[in-house]
């Protein structure tokens, strides 16, 4: 558990470290209309973290309904494995993201950093109140597809890890905006 909590820690540090100073207009900034934005970025962190909220509520109530998917040992092994592999930083194959997941396509306020840092907060917050599940080896569904499953930990794995990737296509478009001029080079 602690290495998740400062993996969110060390991504939260990061992202204010690299992004703190930039102003709306550079955090909207895109190097082409088909890549994200700083913000769209962090904005996606935020919308598909928070998909997992009601899923640890519904454990949590008791009312938390496995998919018959659960019951077969080497899918939930399969999927953990493959969506865990694929949102790792140093997978460089660009993915396609589930619609639900989608990062707000208009222009994003300045405040995106100080809402990240917020949802930061209430993500370690979840996992710590996850313990008697990950005791139990919870078995939960993708908030994006309900017959994808795998374990809660694999599902704390995939969060923090893809928030290392999403760090780093951040920090490359940020390069881009200094060599762009659009930001000053620190």
């Amino acid at each position: 558990m602690n290495q998740w909590i400062q993996s969110i820690d060390r991504s939260t540090e990061e992202f204010q470290k690299h992004f703190a100073t930039l102003n709306q207009e550079e955090l909207n900034w895109k190097p082409n209309p088909k890549a994200w934005s700083i913000a769209q970025n962090i904005d996606h962190l935020i919308v598909i973290n928070k998909t997992y909220f009601p899923v640890l509520a519904e454990l949590k109530a008791g009312t938390y309904q496995t998919p018959f998917t659960a019951k077969i040992g080497f899918l939930v092994s399969y999927f953990g494995k493959m969506i865990l592999n694929s949102v790792k930083p140093e997978y460089q194959k660009k993915i396609k993201t589930f619609p639900i997941w989608e990062p707000t396509k208009s222009e994003i306020s300045d405040d995106i950093l100080d809402r990240f840092v917020q949802h930061q907060s209430a993500l370690k917050e979840m996992i710590l109140s996850a313990k008697p599940f990950l005791e139990q080896g919870a078995i939960i569904s993708s908030p994006a597809n309900k017959n994808i499953v795998y374990k809660l930990e694999t599902a704390f794995d995939i969060i923090t890890n893809h928030e290392q990737r999403h760090l780093a296509q951040a920090k490359v478009v940020l390069g881009l905006l200094k060599s762009e001029g659009v930001v000053q080079k620190a």
